[in-house]
């Protein structure tokens, strides 16, 4: 992270500070359902109100599509951010304009402001110059930790980045670290999980991989894809055989570079993805016509865990199985409490992320014994795909 300005570099004190969250939660009943989010950014927000900073944050909270919805308001979130943090969070409820100037003028140092939606306004998606300027008007230096919005170029994500000093949040440089640490500077070998639905949503990432990690274990309905372009019957399973020529060109780019590829050898199969439907497990030679494949077998996790056993750093992205349904978790959930033990001894780093990831980990109980797990799903993912996230190259670049 030393070529991100981070707040070791900068003094707030008596100074305004936009600090851009990622404050978009779940919303029921007008409270906030899941408090992750929020818990990663109170650091950031804490160490700039104890130096003296006029902390502003700035957000955004589903997708109003440029007008305002009582549904998208910030509002109960800056009650829960008061909750958490000890100390009152005043709302203005606009993020521009003589409202929020006004709220933003009467701060005085270690205060906090929450602003409403900046999504409420077309000119933050649009990275509207005059909506940049107008932002600007309510801070001297600018803030970003919210990588799970880094992906996308808006004008609180990327363009403040243009006209005032910027800085790496806490939770940002956390997060570029372990990254840093399983990609760019890991102890060998280091594995690669990856799963999911699709690869046709993951052919970026798997290339990727292929180039820094020694051994990647591919699971989830899209091994699927990589069983039936090694000739395999694979039922009624999820699959995408107009890319079988593709998978073909992933194993053999890895075998060319020397990255051992992990494929079931056997599989949980039933005849319909439901809960607690009849199944068995059986080698992937054997799939029926009849089958679904919905989780991996026995020995699949047997070969997984003893691979972890014998790592020093993991990157996971991706559930093995149909983790949401029983009995088709126990791959995802045995592996995740596995890697959770190795990391808890100090055997392995352990880097995860992605919504259903998360998920995963969270049913699992192993999320707080892993090394990093990222709240980030588009931004984590572009990341590992090794393709520049605007709200992180401006860090580096910007003003």
């Amino acid at each position: 992270m030393t070529d991100f300005r981070t707040l070791d570099q900068v003094d707030v004190r008596g100074k305004r500070v936009l600090l851009r969250v990622d404050l978009n939660v779940p919303i029921q009943d007008g409270r906030v359902g899941d408090r992750t989010r929020i818990e990663r950014v109170m650091p950031t927000i804490k160490e700039l109100a104890d130096k003296g900073g006029k902390v502003v944050l700035l957000s955004h909270l589903g997708r109003p599509r440029g007008a305002p919805g009582p549904k998208q308001s910030l509002r109960p979130v800056a009650a829960a951010l008061s909750s958490i943090l000890g100390r009152p969070v005043a709302f203005a409820p606009d993020c521009i304009g003589s409202v929020a100037e006004t709220a933003a003028g009467a701060m005085q140092p270690g205060d906090v402001l929450c602003l409403e939606n900046t999504r409420f306004h077309k000119g933050e998606e649009k990275n509207d110059k005059d909506f940049v300027s107008a932002l600007a008007k309510l801070g001297d230096v600018w803030v970003n930790d919210a990588f799970s919005a880094a992906h996308r170029a808006h004008a609180s994500t990327e363009g403040l980045g243009h006209v005032l000093p910027a800085y790496a949040g806490r939770a940002i440089e956390a997060e570029l670290e372990a990254l840093a640490r399983v990609l760019e500077r890991p102890a060998h070998p280091v594995v690669a999980i990856v799963g999911g639905a699709k690869v046709s949503s993951k052919l970026d990432l798997l290339g990727n991989l292929l180039n820094k990690v020694d051994i990647l274990a591919i699971g989830g309905a899209m091994a699927n894809t990589f069983l039936f372009a090694e000739g395999k019957r694979v039922g009624k399973s999820l699959c995408e055989p107009d890319l079988a020529g593709t998978a073909r060109e992933i194993l053999s780019s890895a075998h060319t570079g020397g990255c051992e590829i992990l494929l079931p050898v056997d599989a949980v199969v039933a005849e319909k993805l439901a809960a607690h439907a009849a199944s068995r497990v059986v080698q992937v030679n054997d799939i029926a016509e009849e089958d679904m494949i919905l989780d991996l077998g026995p020995s699949s996790i047997k070969h997984v865990v003893s691979t972890l056993d014998r790592s020093k750093a993991l990157l996971w992205n991706g559930p093995v199985g149909a983790f949401e349904v029983e009995p088709f978790d126990k791959g995802t959930i045995e592996i995740a409490k596995a890697a959770a033990e190795l990391t808890r001894g100090g055997k392995l780093l352990s880097v995860a992320g992605g919504g259903d990831t998360m998920a995963a980990l969270n049913a699992a109980g192993a999320t707080r014994r892993f090394s990093f797990v990222s709240t980030a799903g588009g931004a984590f993912l572009e990341w590992l795909e090794g393709k520049p996230l605007p709200g992180v190259a401006i860090l580096k670049t910007g003003t």
